[in-house]
């Protein structure tokens, strides 16, 4: 029997024009290859041990379509389908991975305390929705300062139009956007401009049109449910091919083209009580290629679980994935921005949760959480800084809205720009979402193109039922419409015109100075000293560095304030106020050099940000 652990999954191409193909599929007595092209004929291939099945076949190079026949009846894709340009329920195509001419052969990757992050839909982003069109825009991402471009889901999903979560083809890059070599020439020319690139993967679930999987083997587990259908079969019997099925997955996005990082989405969606976990196993072999390839790789999942162990180093008992998308940090800024006190943000809304994002990382680690009528969370005090990834907007806390309003919909200029203070001066990683640096206004909706109209009358069901919890009335906007999909795209034109090119270019400077501030471009919380005001609903941050220190002011009130803040004497000098003239604002009321003496008396305008530095030098 063929040793199945060495060969990868799906069909390879091999030398002299032959291919090897190797399939899990336990459901099926006999698996053959029906190749359609270039001439119409089946190949039996072999049943391995656990359910593989395996063959070589002569005369089928990289372009060729085939079909699965299982038990000479049901003809389905590959599950580890490279390509499918007819689509979710066409025929899959054998490609070469190494047809691809890469130039960035010195790229090892951009260390994870420096990324900066910038979340974009390729459907959307460019009136396109390709890969390619993507690309004259990544000038611009990189003057802005954006180290890191993160992809939302570009696996195979059916139609052209989805925010990438229905994908049923993990292996498989969307046609529509431009398939495999698309996405590679995207990562090469990101590259080439010392960007890295982040790939979001979906393994708690996959979408229900073109989903075969059934057909083949233990794919998903009977015994759990997530929100979005059947779960993934991580800890039941043939769970350990399932296993391997995604970890292979998680590496061929490394290997093959180049990506830098994986978010994985809502892994609290990932049904595992097994003795070794799937996240850790998938830690493990990620860090193995790092050493083994010499490259820097990282593992950034989304969870609401608030679960330190995540991001925990493995001798300490956790996973040691890399950093997690904290969605705490959000809650506390959008609730004190906007007011909103519905859904989860009822859990949120006074300065002092603000205060504890900033010391702790979550606000919940381990108190009661009257949205969730329990206690939630755990204590992440001891991690460092980078192991959060923190954000004002994101696809899921705009698109999961009824209205997909951004906020710039929903709060004043001023507190934008408040806003993008307190991500970009946080200690964390920070992610600005497609559009947000110069203040976007068109929604970002959730779209989908479904064949099936019981599917498509489903969603549309869902999506109302999913606003019922934050009491939001009117109309929801219809999925499976193209309008929705066209009102999702943002108008990059703003940004060159009256407030929006203030708020773009404070997006810029505060950039600038995270890069070139020795305090500002750690990411550990060490000497951190965080002071909230309750009343004047204002926080300070004071952080250092050896000698030099950064103080930043962050000011949510209604009126103006003074505020005495607690910092260290010597020569302090004003950096930033967002108030200014230069910004747009009314006009700065903090002095350009004030002196502390124990304390700083600041004026600061209403909705505003004040930073402050002191070199360590004592007043001469």
């Amino acid at each position: 029997m063929t040793d199945y652990r060495v060969h990868p999954l799906g069909a390879t191409p091999l030398p002299d024009g032959r291919c090897r193909f190797l399939v899990f599929a336990p459901s099926a007595e006999t698996v053959d290859v029906r190749l359609l092209s270039p001439r119409e004929r089946v190949v039996r291939l072999e049943r391995e041990d656990r359910g593989y099945h395996h063959g070589i076949a002569e005369g089928v190079e990289a372009g060729a379509l085939y079909l699965y026949r299982l038990d000479r009846g049901k003809e389905r894709p590959d599950p580890a389908s490279r390509h499918q340009p007819q689509g979710v329920h066409g025929p899959s195509m054998v490609t070469d991975p190494g047809a691809y001419a890469w130039r960035d052969g010195e790229w090892r990757g951009t260390p994870l305390s420096s990324y900066i992050l910038y979340e974009l839909h390729v459907g959307t982003y460019t009136p396109e929705g390709t890969f390619d069109a993507i690309l004259p825009r990544l000038e611009y991402l990189a003057d802005l300062g954006i180290t890191a471009v993160e992809l939302m889901p570009v696996s195979q999903f059916p139609g052209r139009r989805n925010w990438g979560y229905d994908g049923v083809y993990p292996f498989a890059v969307q046609e529509s956007y431009g398939g495999p070599e698309g996405l590679k020439r995207l990562v090469d020319a990101c590259h080439l401009r010392g960007l890295a690139v982040v790939l979001d993967v979906v393994y708690n679930h996959l979408g229900p049109e073109g989903n075969y999987l059934t057909d083949f083997g233990p794919y998903f587990s009977d015994r759990y449910r997530t929100p979005w259908g059947s779960a993934l079969n991580f800890d039941g019997p043939g769970s350990d091919e399932i296993r391997r099925f995604f970890r292979e997955n998680a590496l061929y996005w490394l290997r093959e083209f180049h990506v830098d990082a994986l978010r994985l989405d809502a892994i609290h969606g990932i049904m595992d009580f097994s003795a070794s976990p799937f996240l850790s196993e998938l830690a493990g072999a990620v860090g193995n290629f790092r050493k083994r390839e010499d490259r820097m790789a990282y593992l950034i999942p989304e969870s609401d679980l608030n679960d330190a162990r995540v991001v925990t180093p493995r001798e300490a008992g956790g996973y040691a994935l890399d950093a997690q998308w904290c969605d705490d940090f959000h809650h506390a800024l959008h609730a004190l921005l906007t007011g909103e006190r519905d859904g989860y943000y009822g859990d949120f809304g006074g300065i002092g949760d603000m205060a504890l994002a900033f010391t702790d990382g979550f606000v919940y680690s381990g108190r009661y959480s009257a949205y969730r009528r329990r206690r939630h969370g755990s204590p992440a005090r001891h991690l460092p800084a980078e192991s959060f990834v923190v954000f004002a907007q994101n696809h899921d806390q705009v698109g999961n809205r009824m209205l997909g309003d951004r906020l710039a919909s929903l709060v004043s200029f001023e507190s934008l720009k408040l806003a993008a203070g307190v991500v970009l001066l946080s200690p964390f990683l920070p992610l600005l979402f497609m559009g947000e640096e110069y203040g976007e206004v068109a929604p970002f909706l959730y779209f989908v193109q479904h064949g099936d109209e019981n599917l498509i009358e489903a969603v549309r069901k869902g999506r109302k039922e999913e606003f019922a919890a934050f009491g939001w009335k009117g109309d929801v906007p219809d999925p499976q419409d193209e309008g929705t999909f066209l009102r999702s795209r943002p108008d990059t034109e703003l940004r060159d015109s009256g407030h929006h090119a203030l708020l773009l270019s404070l997006h810029r400077e505060l950039i600038r100075i995270r890069k070139t501030d020795p305090v500002l471009r750690r990411t550990d919380r060490e000497g951190m000293e965080v002071v909230p005001f309750e009343k004047e609903r204002a926080l300070s941050i004071l952080r250092r560095d050896g000698s030099a220190r950064s103080a930043a002011v962050f000011h949510f009130g209604d009126v103006p304030a003074s505020l005495p803040l607690p910092l260290p004497g010597g020569l302090w000098e004003k950096v930033l106020d967002s108030a200014d003239i230069r910004w747009g604002g009314p006009g700065g009321t903090a002095p350009v050099r004030p002196e502390a003496t124990g304390a700083i008396v600041c004026a600061l305008r209403p909705k505003s940000f004040l930073l402050l530095s002191n070199s360590g030098r004592e007043k001469r």
